[in-house]
């Protein structure tokens, strides 16, 4: 088994949080004006869509090295749909787009990818999310 921790904090002086994992960080935030948003970074939903994308951009370079071909370009759109009262994501679609250096079809490639891609086909088959509160100080007195 594989685990990754991921942190989150919030930011002084704003409502935005900032996360990191290893040396690399995002600010996440509400729109401008929502809920005492900044519009300072990304919004939940978009880093969904990126996180289905991204995956989708790393795998799309996995299988292409197994296979030994280099890929030029890739282009990516994800679109997230939420409805309902709380929102949520009920379908998203990807659409693909890549070119091999070589000229040769990268549909062989696009069909590996869609079947190793973590956080697709975790989505897919619905990932358990259990919320946890931390532990916290109680019954201390100053003296």
């Amino acid at each position: 088994m594989v685990s990754m921790t991921v942190e989150l904090r919030n930011v002084e002086d704003t409502q935005a949080a900032m996360g990191w994992a290893g040396g690399h960080t995002i600010i996440v935030d509400r729109p401008e004006g929502k809920a005492g948003g900044m519009g300072l970074g990304f919004n939940g939903g978009q880093l969904l869509a990126l996180a289905i994308g991204g995956c989708f951009c790393n795998d799309l370079r996995y299988v292409a090295e197994e296979m030994g071909v280099t890929l030029d370009n890739i282009a990516v759109t994800v679109t997230l749909n939420l409805e309902g009262k709380p929102l949520l994501a009920t379908s998203s679609t990807m659409t693909v787009s890549c070119t091999t250096l070589d000229g040769s079809d990268p549909a062989e490639i696009i069909t590996r990818a869609a079947a190793i891609s973590t956080v697709s086909n975790s989505l897919r088959q619905g990932v358990p999310v259990s919320i946890e509160t931390a532990a916290t100080a109680t019954g201390l007195s100053e003296e």
